[in-house]
Protein backbone atom coordinates (compact mmCIF):
# COMPACT_ATOMS: atom_id res chain seq x y z
CA UNK A 1 0.00 0.00 0.00
CA UNK A 2 1.95 3.38 -1.18
CA UNK A 3 1.44 6.09 -2.94
CA UNK A 4 2.72 6.10 -6.75
CA UNK A 5 4.74 9.58 -7.30
CA UNK A 6 3.12 11.68 -9.82
CA UNK A 7 4.97 11.22 -12.94
CA UNK A 8 5.53 15.31 -13.75
CA UNK A 9 6.50 18.34 -12.53
CA UNK A 10 4.06 20.08 -10.60
CA UNK A 11 3.84 23.40 -9.91
CA UNK A 12 1.13 24.42 -7.02
CA UNK A 13 0.40 27.17 -4.61
CA UNK A 14 0.77 26.76 -1.20
CA UNK A 15 -3.05 26.47 -0.54
CA UNK A 16 -3.36 24.01 -3.62
CA UNK A 17 -0.11 21.89 -2.34
CA UNK A 18 -2.37 21.63 1.23
CA UNK A 19 -5.90 20.54 -0.52
CA UNK A 20 -7.28 23.19 1.49
CA UNK A 21 -6.66 21.17 4.78
CA UNK A 22 -4.43 22.05 6.99
CA UNK A 23 -2.87 18.36 8.06
CA UNK A 24 -1.24 18.20 4.93
CA UNK A 25 1.19 20.60 5.94
CA UNK A 26 1.48 21.08 9.55
CA UNK A 27 2.05 17.54 10.48
CA UNK A 28 5.73 15.86 9.78
CA UNK A 29 5.67 13.97 7.25
CA UNK A 30 7.46 13.05 3.87
CA UNK A 31 6.70 13.10 0.48
CA UNK A 32 7.71 10.95 -2.59
CA UNK A 33 9.08 13.50 -4.36
CA UNK A 34 11.21 16.88 -4.46
CA UNK A 35 9.68 19.69 -3.40
CA UNK A 36 10.85 23.47 -3.71
CA UNK A 37 8.94 25.85 -1.43
CA UNK A 38 9.14 29.58 -2.08
CA UNK A 39 7.03 31.81 0.51
CA UNK A 40 6.14 35.40 -1.37
CA UNK A 41 4.72 36.49 1.83
CA UNK A 42 3.46 35.66 5.69
CA UNK A 43 5.65 33.87 8.41
CA UNK A 44 5.19 30.60 10.33
CA UNK A 45 7.78 27.86 11.41
CA UNK A 46 9.12 25.09 9.35
CA UNK A 47 10.32 21.67 10.70
CA UNK A 48 13.32 20.82 8.70
CA UNK A 49 15.89 18.41 8.91
CA UNK A 50 15.49 17.46 12.23
CA UNK A 51 15.13 21.45 13.40
CA UNK A 52 12.15 23.79 13.60
CA UNK A 53 13.01 27.12 12.62
CA UNK A 54 10.90 30.54 12.12
CA UNK A 55 10.21 30.82 8.34
CA UNK A 56 9.20 34.13 6.54
CA UNK A 57 8.46 36.45 3.59
CA UNK A 58 11.57 35.24 0.40
CA UNK A 59 12.59 32.11 2.47
CA UNK A 60 13.29 28.93 0.07
CA UNK A 61 12.84 25.57 1.46
CA UNK A 62 14.46 22.43 -0.52
CA UNK A 63 13.01 19.34 0.53
CA UNK A 64 14.71 16.28 -1.24
CA UNK A 65 11.67 13.34 -1.39
CA UNK A 66 11.90 11.13 2.00
CA UNK A 67 13.19 14.22 4.17
CA UNK A 68 10.51 14.54 7.21
CA UNK A 69 9.17 17.92 7.04
CA UNK A 70 6.41 20.27 8.44
CA UNK A 71 5.43 24.05 7.37
CA UNK A 72 2.93 25.65 9.92
CA UNK A 73 1.95 29.30 8.31
CA UNK A 74 -0.41 32.10 9.07
CA UNK A 75 -3.67 32.54 7.24
CA UNK A 76 -1.81 35.53 5.26
CA UNK A 77 0.87 33.44 3.95
CA UNK A 78 1.50 32.99 0.30
CA UNK A 79 3.69 31.09 -2.06
CA UNK A 80 4.23 28.75 -4.08
CA UNK A 81 5.92 24.73 -4.34
CA UNK A 82 7.27 22.83 -7.24
CA UNK A 83 7.17 19.00 -7.18
CA UNK A 84 9.84 17.31 -9.28
CA UNK A 85 9.75 13.48 -9.44
CA UNK A 86 12.75 11.47 -8.00
CA UNK A 87 13.36 10.14 -11.56
CA UNK A 88 13.90 13.42 -12.76
CA UNK A 89 17.48 13.87 -14.48
CA UNK A 90 17.96 17.02 -13.11
CA UNK A 91 20.77 17.99 -11.25
CA UNK A 92 19.53 18.99 -7.91
CA UNK A 93 20.60 19.41 -4.12
CA UNK A 94 20.97 16.12 -1.66
CA UNK A 95 20.18 17.81 1.47
CA UNK A 96 17.29 20.03 2.93
CA UNK A 97 17.57 23.51 2.85
CA UNK A 98 16.18 26.69 3.62
CA UNK A 99 17.53 29.56 2.37
CA UNK A 100 16.78 33.87 3.53
CA UNK A 101 16.55 35.35 0.25
CA UNK A 102 17.37 39.32 1.21
CA UNK A 103 18.66 40.08 -2.38
CA UNK A 104 15.62 41.63 -4.50
CA UNK A 105 16.99 40.44 -7.59
CA UNK A 106 17.82 37.10 -6.41
CA UNK A 107 14.24 37.01 -4.94
CA UNK A 108 12.54 38.34 -8.50
CA UNK A 109 14.56 35.79 -10.34
CA UNK A 110 13.15 32.78 -8.75
CA UNK A 111 9.97 34.23 -9.02
CA UNK A 112 10.04 35.22 -12.60
CA UNK A 113 11.02 31.24 -12.92
CA UNK A 114 8.42 29.83 -10.97
CA UNK A 115 5.46 32.24 -13.03
CA UNK A 116 6.39 31.10 -16.23
CA UNK A 117 6.61 27.56 -15.58
CA UNK A 118 3.33 28.00 -13.87
CA UNK A 119 2.10 29.77 -17.42
CA UNK A 120 3.66 26.88 -19.11
CA UNK A 121 1.60 24.10 -17.44
CA UNK A 122 -1.63 25.72 -17.47
CA UNK A 123 -1.28 25.64 -21.17
CA UNK A 124 -2.01 22.98 -23.60
CA UNK A 125 1.32 23.36 -25.60
CA UNK A 126 3.06 20.12 -27.50
CA UNK A 127 5.95 19.42 -25.45
CA UNK A 128 4.75 21.09 -22.18
CA UNK A 129 6.54 18.95 -20.09
CA UNK A 130 9.72 19.31 -21.70
CA UNK A 131 9.51 23.04 -21.49
CA UNK A 132 8.56 22.42 -17.57
CA UNK A 133 12.03 20.62 -17.43
CA UNK A 134 13.89 23.09 -18.64
CA UNK A 135 12.45 25.75 -16.43
CA UNK A 136 12.89 23.35 -13.25
CA UNK A 137 16.44 23.23 -14.25
CA UNK A 138 16.80 26.93 -14.43
CA UNK A 139 15.75 26.92 -10.44
CA UNK A 140 18.07 23.76 -9.78
CA UNK A 141 21.06 26.32 -10.91
CA UNK A 142 18.98 28.87 -8.92
CA UNK A 143 18.95 26.68 -5.60
CA UNK A 144 22.80 25.72 -6.25
CA UNK A 145 23.85 29.00 -6.96
CA UNK A 146 22.62 30.26 -3.82
CA UNK A 147 23.45 27.08 -1.61
CA UNK A 148 26.94 28.15 -2.37
CA UNK A 149 27.20 30.95 -1.46
CA UNK A 150 29.16 32.02 2.22
CA UNK A 151 26.22 33.66 3.67
CA UNK A 152 23.68 30.45 3.31
CA UNK A 153 26.42 28.40 4.78
CA UNK A 154 24.23 26.93 7.92
CA UNK A 155 25.19 27.05 11.16
CA UNK A 156 27.13 23.78 12.78
CA UNK A 157 24.87 21.29 14.19
CA UNK A 158 24.98 21.15 18.29
CA UNK A 159 24.73 17.58 19.06
CA UNK A 160 20.93 17.77 19.80
CA UNK A 161 20.47 18.71 16.39
CA UNK A 162 22.36 16.03 14.36
CA UNK A 163 20.54 13.45 16.85
CA UNK A 164 17.29 15.13 15.94
CA UNK A 165 18.27 14.33 12.40
CA UNK A 166 19.18 11.05 12.70
CA UNK A 167 16.22 10.22 14.66
CA UNK A 168 14.10 11.74 11.88
CA UNK A 169 15.56 10.06 9.16
CA UNK A 170 14.66 6.94 10.56
CA UNK A 171 11.22 7.88 11.39
CA UNK A 172 10.48 8.27 7.49
CA UNK A 173 11.66 4.68 7.21
CA UNK A 174 10.15 2.85 10.20
CA UNK A 175 7.28 4.99 10.84
CA UNK A 176 5.08 1.60 9.32
CA UNK A 177 7.03 -0.88 11.80
CA UNK A 178 5.33 -0.34 14.89
CA UNK A 179 8.41 0.11 16.59
CA UNK A 180 8.48 1.43 19.72
CA UNK A 181 10.51 4.75 21.21
CA UNK A 182 12.47 2.34 23.24
CA UNK A 183 13.67 0.43 19.93
CA UNK A 184 14.40 3.98 18.41
CA UNK A 185 16.70 4.90 21.05
CA UNK A 186 18.34 1.94 21.13
CA UNK A 187 19.09 1.66 17.20
CA UNK A 188 20.35 5.36 18.05
CA UNK A 189 22.73 3.77 20.82
CA UNK A 190 20.71 6.27 23.83
CA UNK A 191 18.21 6.24 26.27
CA UNK A 192 14.64 6.92 25.28
CA UNK A 193 15.29 9.81 28.07
CA UNK A 194 17.89 11.41 25.82
CA UNK A 195 16.11 10.98 22.46
CA UNK A 196 13.42 12.99 23.58
CA UNK A 197 15.25 15.58 25.27
CA UNK A 198 17.52 16.19 22.16
CA UNK A 199 14.41 16.29 19.49
CA UNK A 200 12.79 18.16 22.14
CA UNK A 201 15.51 20.99 22.42
CA UNK A 202 15.61 21.05 18.37
CA UNK A 203 12.06 20.93 17.21
CA UNK A 204 9.97 21.93 20.17
CA UNK A 205 8.59 18.52 20.26
CA UNK A 206 8.66 14.89 21.49
CA UNK A 207 10.08 11.96 19.71
CA UNK A 208 7.26 10.16 20.37
CA UNK A 209 5.11 13.53 18.71
CA UNK A 210 7.04 13.59 16.09
CA UNK A 211 6.76 9.55 15.42
CA UNK A 212 2.91 10.37 15.81
CA UNK A 213 2.70 12.66 13.43
CA UNK A 214 4.08 10.86 10.75
CA UNK A 215 1.79 7.89 11.46
CA UNK A 216 -1.12 10.42 11.93
CA UNK A 217 -0.74 11.68 7.97
CA UNK A 218 -0.07 8.34 6.35
CA UNK A 219 -3.28 7.30 7.81
CA UNK A 220 -5.09 10.51 6.71
CA UNK A 221 -3.86 10.20 3.67
CA UNK A 222 -4.77 6.30 3.29
CA UNK A 223 -8.41 6.79 4.29
CA UNK A 224 -8.68 10.25 2.32
CA UNK A 225 -7.26 8.52 -0.94
CA UNK A 226 -7.82 4.98 -0.99
CA UNK A 227 -10.71 2.62 -0.57
CA UNK A 228 -8.59 0.53 1.57
CA UNK A 229 -10.77 -0.66 4.63
CA UNK A 230 -10.06 0.77 7.83
CA UNK A 231 -8.47 -2.87 9.14
CA UNK A 232 -5.98 -2.76 6.22
CA UNK A 233 -4.37 0.61 7.13
CA UNK A 234 -4.07 -0.70 10.85
CA UNK A 235 -2.14 -3.57 9.81
CA UNK A 236 0.12 -1.44 7.09
CA UNK A 237 1.12 1.17 9.54
CA UNK A 238 1.77 -1.55 12.27
CA UNK A 239 -0.93 -1.36 14.79
CA UNK A 240 -2.08 -4.26 16.58
CA UNK A 241 -5.57 -4.00 15.96
CA UNK A 242 -8.23 -2.16 13.82
CA UNK A 243 -9.51 -0.92 17.06
CA UNK A 244 -6.36 0.65 18.24
CA UNK A 245 -6.45 2.23 15.22
CA UNK A 246 -9.73 3.52 15.52
CA UNK A 247 -9.06 4.74 18.89
CA UNK A 248 -5.79 6.41 17.90
CA UNK A 249 -7.49 8.40 14.89
CA UNK A 250 -10.73 9.30 17.19
CA UNK A 251 -8.40 10.55 19.71
CA UNK A 252 -6.04 12.99 17.11
CA UNK A 253 -9.11 13.74 15.04
CA UNK A 254 -12.04 13.87 17.06
CA UNK A 255 -13.35 11.73 14.04
CA UNK A 256 -13.74 7.80 13.64
CA UNK A 257 -11.99 6.95 10.58
CA UNK A 258 -14.91 6.79 8.59
CA UNK A 259 -15.65 10.40 9.03
CA UNK A 260 -12.37 11.03 7.75
CA UNK A 261 -12.92 9.83 4.24
CA UNK A 262 -13.11 11.88 1.28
Amino acid sequence: MTHAPSPNIAVQTLAQLSGGQDWRLTLAHDRPVHLLIWVVRGQGRVLLDGQRRGLGTHNALWIPAGSLFALDLGRQSMGQSVSIPVDSPLRLPEIPRQLRIRDVHVQSELSSIIETAQREQSSNRPLRQDALEAYSALMSVWLRRQIALDEHIPDKRNAAARLSAAFCAMVTERYRSGATMAEYAAYLGITPTHLTRAVKAATGKTAADMLTERILFEARALLVQTREPACDIARHLGFGSAAYFTRFIQHHTGKPPSKLRG
